[in-house]
């Protein structure tokens, strides 16, 4: 069985070497080339391949709704990947892309991609496995960082006085200055607002404010 490839990048001369490389495999056949996600979303429709091999470095083609589409008509999306791997793959593998391949692959790794894929298997090559979980780790991160809804919701208008403060820089004895109250009952309000936070210190506490929540958090008056 021949497996029909449409081709989608931008650059003209690397569109042509990823061709060539695809036509040397006596199993394959490259049925359409596309410049543009309009050329090749209507090229898939009317072509009709089993996979795209995309520009995954490519913000036009690598967009989430245009990999939907291509999924669509129904065809499988085998990505190749720059050399630095960002948030776009993460988006493009959660839209339903099944392939990635370094723009590096020699000619044998490709084709061997493609036959999986093809296969209805998906491939990830393993050189993109541990930078790609680092860019899932990173967004967990900050995905588990409260927002200021979540603090409005969590903590209490003197709890959220002293996180204000905290990320100012001051110390519990000028925030008990300021509050009005003891040291130790600071030190209780910061206890628990770290603890409803699921943050580890103050220093946590002050660079989320100053960096993720803007200074929002000087609620009440």
């Amino acid at each position: 069985m021949t497996i029909k490839l449409l081709v989608a990048h931008a650059e003209g001369l690397t569109r042509t070497g990823i061709v060539q490389i695809l036509q040397t495999a006596g199993d394959m056949a490259v049925v359409a080339q596309a410049a543009t996600r309009h050329q090749m979303t209507r090229l898939t429709a009317l072509c009709r391949p089993d996979i795209v091999v995309m520009d995954g470095g490519s913000g036009e083609f690598c967009e989430p709704e245009a990999i939907r589409e291509t999924i669509g008509t129904p065809a499988d999306v085998l990505l190749l990947t720059p050399p630095r791997l960002d948030g776009r793959l993460l988006r493009a593998l959660e839209a339903g892309a099944v392939g990635f391949v370094p723009m590096d692959s020699t000619a044998r790794e490709l084709h061997n991609a493609v036959r999986l894929i093809a296969g209805g298997n998906g491939f990830m090559d393993p050189t993109i496995i541990r930078p790609l979980t680092r860019v899932i780790s990173r967004r967990t991160a900050r995905e588990a960082e409260p927002s200021d809804d979540r603090i409005s919701a969590l903590l209490t208008p003197r709890e959220r006085q002293v996180l204000a403060f905290i990320g100012q820089g001051l110390p519990n004895a000028r925030i008990a200055q300021q509050l009005m109250v003891s040291e130790n009952t600071v030190k209780t309000h910061v206890s628990r607002l770290l603890a409803k936070l699921g943050l580890h210190s103050r220093v946590e506490a002050a660079l989320a404010v100053r960096d993720g929540w803007n200074g929002r958090a000087t609620l009440p008056g």
